[in-house]
């Protein structure tokens, strides 16, 4: 064997997949699926019948879970799609920076500082104004294919 050492770069995912494999025709409304690398949740299914030559074709209609974009995509429904892995993790707002950065608690105790206010003006307006006014409020941020995002807002009572 050889006396050189060998060097790998560390990914903190522990060798998870973002995404898992499903068959297209299984996809239903108000699930998810990866269109042009994007995580998005299907709007709109619709199959189209064999072909004299082929396969019955998904047509989806999706919206980005995180830029809201509109795309659109056509599989075979005998094919696989990827779906990818989407979680929601409930935290404590502690702090808003004045660089749009918020201060977060997490479950463990620790804090979470690298996520933004979101792009959504209603959402980051209701975040600023009720934390201007003390109250204790628990953000729910969805994580997908190694982006976050602040994606809803609960009021848990005065501080």
């Amino acid at each position: 064997m050889s006396d050189e050492e060998h060097h790998f770069e560390s990914k903190a995912d522990a060798g998870a997949s973002k995404t898992y494999p499903q068959q297209a025709g299984t996809i239903r409304k108000n699930g998810y699926i990866v269109i042009k690398g994007r995580p998005c949740k299907v709007v709109e299914v619709s199959t189209s019948k064999t072909g004299k030559h082929g396969h019955a074709k998904c047509h989806f209609v999706a919206i980005d879970i995180f830029t809201s974009k509109k795309l659109e995509d056509i599989v075979p429904s005998s094919h696989n799609c990827d779906v990818p892995h989407v979680s929601r993790t409930d935290y404590q707002l502690i702090d808003i920076s004045e660089d749009g950065f918020i201060s977060l608690l997490t479950d463990s105790g620790n804090t979470k500082d690298d996520l933004r206010l979101p792009n959504d003006e209603s959402l980051m307006t209701q975040i600023k104004d009720g934390f201007a006014e003390g109250k204790d409020l628990i953000v729910t941020v969805m994580s997908s294919m190694g982006e976050e995002q602040i994606c809803a807002l609960k009021d848990i009572g005065p501080k």
